[in-house]
């Protein structure tokens, strides 16, 4: 039987997202500080749900879902917090459904918990990684979000998604702006990754780290080449689709294979 915070958080964001869908879809003005408001709250109750799942069983428990509950909370704060600046309501649309089918599949399929201990240093590894992936996740959503709002112009498709977003130059903007700041977090978590594991190139460890520093380097070259030539739209789209992969392989290759495939 799922929780009450669990059903709560659920019910509230796909009553969010379906508010945010019909104003996408009728071009008009919504109930947006009511959208905004539910997903407060929803993100609330799916952390609170979340924690229950972490502590409940033996010892911390973070599991592949349970992992994936944590990055999708992450994901609906920066999301809410930057919507309060920027015009990124259609993001909710996307976001909203993904954080209600994370918790779902978090409660259904929780894991084992783990008796192993983790430092200070440790935690705050975590805590860095995840929001470096949370950022570029909304920069993968943010970066395909352009490329079909580029596509409607060349098309002169001048109604419907173009009306209901900011220009290009400002979508564009906000884009880097989202990888700035997550390869600023992600450099921040290699570092800490560095000092406080024993060893980053250990057997169970060495892909990640690999893949991690390999997406580090495209978005590297990505904002090098957005400084120094101008890089946009389409050629972003390929490098940020392409870094978004190799961190998503990193932070959940293993665990899907072990947990899911492995059952380990």
């Amino acid at each position: 039987m799922l929780s009450l915070f669990t059903l709560a958080a659920i019910g509230l964001y796909l009553i969010a997202s379906q508010w945010q869908m019909k104003q996408f879809a009728t071009q008009q003005g919504g109930p947006r500080n009511r959208i905004q408001a539910f997903g407060s709250i929803a993100v609330i109750f799916q952390l609170i749900a979340t924690l229950e799942i972490i502590s409940g069983g033996f010892g911390l428990n973070l599991s592949f879902f349970v992992a994936g509950s944590m990055i999708s909370i992450a994901v609906v704060v920066l999301l809410l917090l930057g919507s309060l600046r920027h015009k990124l309501d259609n993001l909710f649309m996307w976001v909203f459904p993904m954080a209600a089918i994370t918790l779902a599949l978090a409660y259904a399929f929780p894991g084992e918990g783990t008796k192993s201990s983790y430092s200070a240093g440790l935690l705050s590894h975590i805590l860095l990684s995840i929001i470096s992936y949370s950022l570029f996740t909304l920069a993968a959503l943010q970066a395909l979000l352009l490329s079909k709002q580029e596509h409607a112009l060349k098309s002169h498709k001048t109604r419907g998604l173009l009306n209901t977003l900011p220009p290009l130059q400002v979508m564009e903007n906000l884009l880097f702006d989202l990888i700035t700041a997550g390869q600023v977090v992600l450099t921040l978590a290699l570092i800490t990754g560095y000092v406080y594991t024993d060893d980053l190139f250990a057997q169970h460890l060495a892909h990640k780290t690999l893949l991690s520093l390999g997406a580090w380097v495209i978005f590297t070259i990505l904002l090098t080449g957005r400084a120094m030539f101008g890089w946009r739209s389409r050629t972003a789209l390929r490098w940020t689709l392409s870094g978004f992969v190799l961190l998503m392989l990193g932070f959940f290759g293993s665990k899907a294979v072990l947990e899911l495939i492995l059952g380990a």
